[in-house]
């Protein structure tokens, strides 16, 4: 698939500006220009816990603080209802822990996802008010939970919200709604994950009661590996969890998070040791329907059991693996054999799917592709889903204007989550296909920007080191990429049965090794000595302890 090449254009001025003033190297400096970033750079290199916003700036935090303190005093009975994914189960580690070493004891509720699904329901409700509890705080959800938060309050249940999703037309009837998406918030950082919002409130917690600082501060190691698990921006408060944050995951004492990173098998701890390693493993246990395991593998105090939770985790990874493999399978079957390709949208349907891993199957159409993709589970009468989108087609603006056919639906522009009546199936994705269609979404082409433009002979340790300054990379702030220009192939081979490619590629004298994730099909397109331009990300890549330079390729192109 063709793809547009776009390099940022460079304010030289601006560029010494910042490298002399920070005292960067001129690279580093054009990349934070390209991030938007000219002003707090100090902060953006080098935060510390003196660049966290005040947490009652966000709204109702008083309420909220105020409010918990009366039941910490009073001893009262507090549950936390969360969600099931990464997001959730930190955030109820976090809140749950944070309360206890106040000496109280707190329940939780975690939805099971294939039985439940995402939110509070009313029967989980009626059970938390049979068990006495006096406060329910949600952690990642509440936000949309209109009728049932009515619902706690007829059952005499008081409940306080913390949440990050977009706010609806109103407000739950809460007694607080921490949310800095509300509309008249004026916290300064709106895109915290749920366990940014469950920091902010411990922390608040903590200045009230003249708590020292490392009372919430030291749980900054599982905030981090929900923020980062979340795929929120990690930019402006989120970076200062993130940056902060890894430099405890480092040395956690957190004994079930340590177990999880030593059975992730990886060296470095950055922010992709967090996203490839830890996230899959934990959200595997939502998604297989036993997400209060990962619970209690981050509350676990005894070594045994936390062995044990390593192990069954492994296991539901593997587990969600293999069910993604096949629906992957089953997939790309129906769009091959049906030329679905050639349609705007591709929205699809299978037996015996399991509906906790069709959001990454989709996802991985959508790559695949470039097309939004819509994966239905058949149960019964229903179809249950998820979509992901591509920049550019606003995925939930579509659904609404096919209401009719949809029982119902959630999420946003990129993702939804969506129920609708197995015998509405064909006019459902006729509907989809049209709104796609208008939208000319075969005129939509994916765009790489590229940070600059780099000759070989320019690269160096020292310069990929430099660009070490710029981590943990992830959301709104990505790993660099460059553009590398006529370089001759010397050498080319596929890898893992075709799968990915190796090259070494020459300019003048310099040659530097170069390796193509998922680009196997290049091997057969192109041959030793043919001139290609190369996009990708500088790395350093260490065999047998010795340290080399090397392109991770993301594009290619023959040169002109």
């Amino acid at each position: 698939m063709n793809k547009k090449w776009q390099i940022y254009e460079i304010d030289e001025l601006e560029v010494k500006r910042i490298s002399d003033k920070y005292n960067v190297n001129e690279l580093l400096s054009s990349i934070l220009i390209n991030r938007g970033i000219k002003e707090d750079i100090e902060v953006f290199l080098n935060p510390t816990r003196q660049n966290f916003h005040n947490p009652f700036l966000m709204p109702d935090m008083n309420v909220a603080v105020e409010r918990i303190i009366k039941a910490i005093e009073k001893k009262e009975k507090i549950i936390i209802y969360g969600d099931y994914d990464v997001d959730g189960i930190t955030s109820i580690t976090v809140l749950k822990s944070f309360l206890q070493d106040r000496g109280i004891q707190v329940g939780q509720y975690i939805p099971n996802r294939l039985e439940e699904g995402y939110g509070l329901n009313k029967p989980a409700i009626e059970e938390i008010a049979k068990n006495k509890y006096q406060l329910m705080i949600t952690v990642d959800c509440g936000i949309s939970g209109i009728e049932e938060i009515e619902y706690a309050n007829s059952l005499g249940i008081e409940t306080i919200v913390t949440d990050h999703h977009e706010v609806g037309e109103r407000l739950p009837n809460a007694l607080a709604v921490v949310d800095a998406k509300r509309k008249d918030n004026q916290y300064p950082c709106r895109d915290l994950a749920g366990v940014g919002v469950v920091f902010k409130l411990i922390q608040a917690i903590g200045i009230k009661l003249r708590l020292d600082e490392k009372e919430y501060l030291k749980y900054l190691d599982i905030v981090c590996v929900g923020t980062i698990s979340d795929i929120v921006p990690l930019v402006d408060e989120n970076r200062v969890i993130a940056k902060l944050g890894l430099m405890l995951v480092k040395q956690t004492r957190n004994m079930g998070l340590k177990s999880l990173l030593i059975s992730s098998g990886y060296k470095n701890i950055d922010s992709n040791t967090i996203s490839f390693g830890v996230a899959p493993r934990i959200n595997a246990c939502g998604r297989m329907g036993h997400a209060d395991e990962a619970l209690k593998l981050f509350l676990s105090k005894d070594i045994y059991e936390v062995n044990e939770l390593t192990k069954k985790l492994n296991e539901y990874n593997t587990l969600r693996q293999q069910k993604e493999k096949a629906i992957y399978e089953d997939a790309i079957n129906q769009i091959e054999n049906n030329r679905l390709y050639e349609k705007n949208a591709i929205v699809i349907g299978g037996e015996n799917w399991h509906h906790g891993v069709i959001g990454i199957v989709s996802s991985k159409i959508t790559d695949l592709y470039f097309k939004p993709s819509i994966l239905l589970c058949y149960e019964d009468d229903l179809a249950k889903g998820s979509g992901r989108s591509i920049p550019g087609f606003d995925l939930h603006e579509a659904l609404m204007k096919c209401q009719d056919t949809i029982d119902r639906f959630g999420g946003h522009a990129m993702a939804i989550g969506i129920t609708i009546k197995r015998d509405k199936f064909k006019e459902f994705s006729e509907k989809v296909e049209e709104i796609a269609k208008d939208a000319k979404i075969d005129e939509i082409i994916p765009i790489i920007n590229i940070d600059a433009k780099i000759n070989l002979n320019e690269i160096n340790k020292e310069m990929v080191e430099s660009l070490k300054q710029l981590e943990p990379f992830g959301e709104g702030n990505k790993t660099p990429i460059f553009v590398f220009k006529n370089l001759k192939i010397d050498s080319i081979r596929a890898l893992t049965e075709g799968k990915h490619i190796k090259m070494t590629l020459k300019d003048g004298n310099t040659i530097v090794n170069s390796i193509g994730f998922n680009l196997g099909y290049l091997a057969e397109e192109y041959r030793i000595g043919d001139k290609i331009d190369v996009v990708g990300t500088l790395e350093i890549n260490t065999f047998n302890g010795v340290d080399n330079l090397q392109i991770n390729i993301k594009d290619v192109m023959k040169s002109i």
